[in-house]
């Protein structure tokens, strides 16, 4: 595989959070050192299953997946028609299973609900790739590809600290996604935690449901709540645009803004410079490319190749980079759009 690809993760890789350096990662640009691994091997057929993509994040990622795919001439990947129906899901992972397919990337709608399937294909000797949202069990997956949730939180609150850290008396507010998601729960704690380095934490917190309706309405309410406020993290930048709508609708830009996962939407906002938001934290859409071309790997019984261990990590944790004006230029153009 790329050295793109090597450098994205290694091991356990917990994001130095604050780092603005580009995410590089499956889907990796022309700039990428070549190695034996891009050589072309023994075609492996690799079955790819993921939520419907009804959100621009969930979009980009079966996007970059089948953008991987294409990079490699022994590559058949075979995908399934997104679905939030978890039956549905399980059929299509039973499906991969009775077409002996070589392995799996599955990025579950619901990662215990798909565990017991996941069990299915590994104990047919299929290696399943984990991403985003981890199954209940260890012996479910060969290898887990993860976001960064808890680091977007802290990416998010040093930004913030050191944007408004100097008022001890700042205001902080939060716009979080769907509260009963452990995602969500691991983001807002980050944000917690950085923010308590500088003496600061959230006053004003609302939820939205990660939809640019959920958005709006909760920014809204959030803005009446608060008259004053000045600093605010929302967490995900598909409802963001249902945020920045009601901002713009109660005039209000008082304060810095961040936003989260990453659209080129958001980018182009911070590019152009006359908005509230200032920043974006990644939360990568490129995990399913990285699981294509670790399938890839442990298909072909090859290592990264970047590594000296010679086989592939169980589990990898993506960086969660803060996007700003200064580094803009190195993100956007392999950005999602919501």
């Amino acid at each position: 595989m790329s050295t793109a690809v090597a450098l994205a993760g290694a091991g356990v890789l917990v994001a130095g959070c604050t780092s603005n350096e580009p995410e590089n990662s499956g889907s990796g640009d022309g700039d990428s050192v070549a190695s034996s691994n891009d050589e072309t091997g023994e075609t492996v057929r690799i079955g790819f299953s993921a939520p419907a993509a009804d959100h621009g994040w969930m979009a980009g990622i079966t996007e970059a997946a089948r953008a991987e795919a294409e990079k490699y001439e022994d590559v058949d990947l075979i995908v399934a028609e997104g679905t939030n129906d978890v039956s549905t899901q399980i059929s299509q992972v039973e499906t991969f299973i009775n077409e002996g397919v070589d392995a799996i990337v599955l990025l579950p709608f619901d990662g215990a609900a798909m565990t017991p399937v996941a069990l299915q294909a590994m104990e047919a000797g299929i290696p399943v790739i984990n991403v985003d949202r981890e199954f209940s069990s260890p012996f479910a997956a060969r290898a887990t590809i993860l976001g960064d949730n808890y680091g977007m939180g802290v990416s998010a609150g040093t930004y913030i600290c050191q944007e408004v850290g100097d008022n001890a008396d700042a205001v902080v507010a939060e716009i979080a996604g769907i509260d009963s998601l452990p995602l969500t729960q691991e983001r807002s704690q980050g944000f917690a935690d950085a923010l308590a380095d500088c003496g600061l934490d959230v006053d004003n917190r609302v939820a939205a449901d990660f939809t640019v309706e959920g958005g709006e309405e909760a920014a809204a309410n959030l803005l009446q709540a608060a008259p004053q406020i000045d600093a605010l993290w929302n967490h995900d930048d598909d409802q963001g645009v249902g945020v920045l709508a009601a901002i713009d609708n109660a005039g209000r830009d008082e304060f810095v803004m961040v936003g989260g996962a990453g659209s080129a939407n958001a980018m182009r906002e911070i590019q152009e410079g006359d908005s509230v938001l200032q920043a974006t934290v990644i939360y990568p859409h490129t995990q399913a490319a990285d699981g294509i071309a670790l399938a890839r790997l442990v298909a072909q019984s090859k290592s990264l190749s970047d590594l000296v261990s010679p086989v592939v990590p169980r589990e990898i944790v993506l960086n969660a980079p803060v996007v700003t004006s200064e580094n803009v230029e190195e993100f956007i153009d392999r950005a999602f759009e919501s």
